[in-house]
């Protein structure tokens, strides 16, 4: 299934694609997240041996979603975060030896 973010006036709509469409799926608020359209379908799972640094873009119950790059982005389990970082943050996230997300302000 393909999910994408849409930011612009303020919200953020996750749309999912259905029969070609896309459609709005949550609405929220953008909390800081820039204007844009995030195809975050594209995210690749993060490797928990390097260092991911960017914009968080998305949480929802199983992932987190962030921008590592121009349209370049990484997901990361939810589970893995004693507590998730905010929508609109930059921030660096790597891994310690027992798996868990370290968060720290890029």
């Amino acid at each position: 299934m393909k999910r994408r973010l849409l930011i612009m006036n303020g919200q953020c709509a996750m749309q999912q694609e259905d029969q070609g469409q896309w459609r709005n799926a949550k609405v929220k608020k953008a909390m800081g997240v820039k204007p844009g359209i995030y195809n975050i379908f594209t995210a690749n799972k993060a490797d928990k041996t390097k260092e991911h640094s960017g914009v968080i873009l998305y949480t929802d119950k199983t992932n987190v979603y962030q921008r590592v790059g121009k349209r370049q982005y990484v997901s990361h389990d939810r589970a893995d975060f004693a507590k998730p970082p905010e929508p609109g943050e930059t921030k660096s996230i790597t891994y310690s030896a027992d798996g868990k997300a370290v968060v720290a302000t890029d």
